[in-house]
C-alpha cells in the first residue's frame, strides 16, 4: 500500500517545536538555525493544508491540530526508536546517555571522561552538552544533570553539589581600574550574563546589595560562552570553582571580593523506576565524590 507521508525532516522539526515550545529551542537540539526549523514546519502546513503552530510572546503554541498531530507523530518516532534499538547490533546497544548543562559538561565533566569511563567500563558515555530537558521517562536520556530542579511526573532528583559563587575577571581587564571591593563596585562594571539577568541579581542582592540597580551586558546563554568572554577581558563573570578552577589556578582569571554565597545546585535526575539500578548508582556515587571534593554538599 502507498503512504502518503511528508518530508522526515520536517516532521522531525515540527515534533521538537511542539515539545519543546520554541522554534530556538528545537534548532538547538536539531543542530540547524532556527530560520530552517521555521521553513520545515511551514513546508509541513503546506503540504498538509492545515496551521499548525502559531507564534506569540511565549513561544511557539500548536494549534489543536497541531497538538493532536504532534502527538501521534511523537507516538510514530517512539516506534521508530524502538525499531531501532532491536535492529542494532547488541555491541552498539551499549551507551550511557547523560544530558547535563553546557558550562558543567565542558569545563568540567568532559575532561574526566576517562575517569568516568572507568566506572562503567562495559558502556559507552555519550555525552550531550544542552540546557534542554530529555525525556527521561520515554529514555531520551539516562541522566541528565541540570542547575536546580524540574520536577517531573515519573522523575528522581537529588541534588550533588551548591557550590560557591563569585565574580571573575581577566588580570588584562582590572588592569588600570579603579579597585572593586563592594557589591556596588561590581554592579557598575561591565558584567556578562547567562541566558538571563537574573543569576547577577540575585548573588548582588545576597552580597548585600540593596536596592540592585538596573543590569546592564550582554546575555551569551551558556556559561562557558560567559567565561570565554571572561578570559578575554570583555568584562566581568560569575562562576563556580568547577567551571575555572584551572583558570584560576594558573592566574588567568582573578576572583573578586572573596565571599561565600550559593545560589542554587547541580541537580542529577533520572527515571524513578531506574533509579536503584546498579550502573545508576555507580555513576550517581562518582559524581557525588567528584564533584563535592573541595565543595559543600547539599543537605535536602
Amino acid at each position: 500500500m502507498s503512504r502518503h507521508l511528508p518530508p522526515l525532516v520536517a516532521l522531525r522539526a515540527f515534533e521538537a517545536v511542539c515539545r519543546l515550545g520554541s522554534i530556538r529551542k528545537a534548532a538547538d537540539e536539531l543542530g540547524v538555525d532556527h530560520a530552517v526549523v521555521a521553513r520545515h514546519v511551514r513546508n509541513l502546513e503546506a503540504y498538509l493544508g492545515v496551521r499548525l503552530v502559531d507564534g506569540g510572546p511565549r513561544g511557539s503554541v500548536p494549534t489543536s491540530e497541531g497538538r493532536r498531530y504532534a502527538g501521534q507523530v511523537a507516538l510514530a518516532f517512539d516506534l521508530i526508536g524502538q525499531a531501532t534499538d532491536e535492529v542494532r547490533p547488541r555491541a552498539r546497544r551499549g551507551e550511557f546517555r547523560i544530558w547535563c548543562v553546557p558550562g558543567l559538561a565542558v569545563r568540567w565533566l568532559m575532561p574526566r571522561l576517562h575517569a568516568l569511563q572507568a566506572v562503567v567500563p562495559d558502556r559507552e558515555i555519550v555525552l550531550r552538552p544542552t540546557d534542554q530537558a530529555p525525556d527521561l521517562t520515554r529514555g531520551e536520556a539516562d541522566l541528565e544533570i541540570r542547575f536546580g530542579e524540574r520536577p517531573v511526573p515519573g522523575v528522581r532528583a537529588e541534588a550533588l553539589v551548591a557550590p560557591r559563587f563569585f565574580p571573575v575577571a581577566s588580570p588584562g581587564f582590572l588592569k588600570g581600574r579603579a579597585p572593586i571591593d563592594t557589591a556596588a563596585d561590581l554592579a557598575r562594571q561591565p558584567l556578562i550574563h547567562e541566558e538571563s539577568r537574573e543569576q547577577w541579581r540575585h548573588w548582588l542582592a545576597a552580597a548585600g546589595l540593596d536596592p540592585v540597580p538596573p543590569l546592564d551586558g550582554p546575555r551569551l546563554w551558556y556559561a562557558n560562552v560567559a567565561i570565554e568572554a571572561a578570559l578575554l577581558g570583555q568584562g566581568l563573570a560569575l562562576v563556580n570553582r568547577l567551571q575555572v578552577a584551572p583558570e584560576l589556578a594558573d592566574g588567568r582569571l582573578k576572583e573578586l571580593l572573596h565571599t561565600d554565597i550559593r545560589i542554587g545546585a547541580y541537580t542529577l535526575q533520572a527515571d524513578a523506576g531506574r533509579w536503584t539500578e546498579p550502573l545508576l548508582v555507580r555513576i550517581r556515587r562518582w559524581l557525588h565524590q567528584e564533584l563535592n571534593a573541595g565543595e559543600s554538599l547539599v543537605v535536602t
